[in-house]
């Protein structure tokens, strides 16, 4: 697994440990990783001996404002290290059965209100070039005889980092709101769902091709924030301008000024559960476990 030491990639290692999988996690500071870590170098090795491949490697998108060498960490994060991974599978004498494969919402571009789900287009924009170039690297995996899952994976809410390790210390100082109009879609899912999706990706073979990781259930900005302040007993009125996001973050703010009205059609065709399919269950959840720990 790369990714394996992040938000997602830390809470699926655990799961797949439970279920009595062996993982190895690729790192580039495999002493950080729990568990079992190589470094890049010894991934050929690794690929010889696995059952499956996840790739979850990428720099968070929202960390900071975009320069252009923040840009290109992003890209390279994401293309460059699947890349390495499919190298190293073509290499192999013996090969995984499956590749489940991270990619984002971003890969459908700004939206506005359409609905889009696994059939739609590609977008445009920088985040929609980056995604549909990390896709592509995964695809080389399917000439080599894997099946390839491309996990568009949305807003992740969870207890211990992720969106809401930015959003709550706002809303629990009063601080919170929408952004801009607030009328832009957030497709978003709990962390425990995007697990579950990969155990299920993993274990079923009608899983295959691009599979929206997303609750049924987008909301808009101004919905998420009205939401969360009722979650945290705040008031979630203080609107952000949209002016003020493009002067404090520059090209980065049109990533949360913008947004897309995801439904994961292949999910429910399959007959998913969600855990979580309802947002304020879903942040009740987040925010119940988060004061617990």
């Amino acid at each position: 697994m790369t990714g394996g030491t992040g938000f997602i990639g830390a809470a699926l290692c655990q799961a797949l440990e439970g279920a009595g999988h062996g993982v190895t996690i690729v790192s580039r500071h495999p002493t950080r990783a729990h568990g079992a870590a190589i470094g890049w170098e010894a991934v050929p090795a690794a690929v010889r001996e696995a059952g499956a491949l996840v790739n979850l490697a990428g720099e968070p998108v929202a960390a900071r404002r975009w320069s252009a060498a923040e840009k290109r960490r992003i890209q390279e994060s994401r293309v460059d290290a699947t890349r390495r991974l499919i190298g190293a599978v073509a290499a192999a004498a013996r090969r995984p059965a499956v590749l489940v494969s991270g990619s984002a919402v971003g890969w459908y571009g700004p939206r506005g209100d359409e609905p889009v789900d696994e059939t739609s287009s590609a977008g445009t924009g920088f985040l929609a070039e980056v995604a549909e170039a990390w896709e592509r690297e995964a695809l080389a995996a399917e000439a080599l005889g894997l099946r390839v899952v491309r996990l568009r994976i949305g807003v992740v809410l969870g207890p211990d980092g992720g969106a809401l390790a930015r959003m709550v210390p706002a809303f629990r100082s009063f601080l919170g709101g929408p952004l801009g109009s607030g009328r832009q879609w957030m497709s978003w899912i709990h962390r425990d769902d995007v697990v579950a999706l990969v155990l299920d990706a993993l274990a079923r073979e009608a899983y295959r091709g691009a599979v929206n990781a997303t609750a049924p259930e987008p909301v808009t900005n101004a919905e998420f924030a009205a939401t969360l302040g009722r979650v945290l007993a705040r008031p979630a009125r203080l609107r952000t301008p949209a002016v003020v996001l493009r002067l404090a973050l520059g090209e980065m703010s049109e990533m949360l000024l913008t947004g897309q009205r995801v439904l994961p059609a292949v999910a429910t065709r399959l007959g998913y559960r969600w855990r979580h399919p309802e947002l304020e269950g879903a942040l009740r959840a987040s925010v119940r476990h988060a004061a617990a720990a």
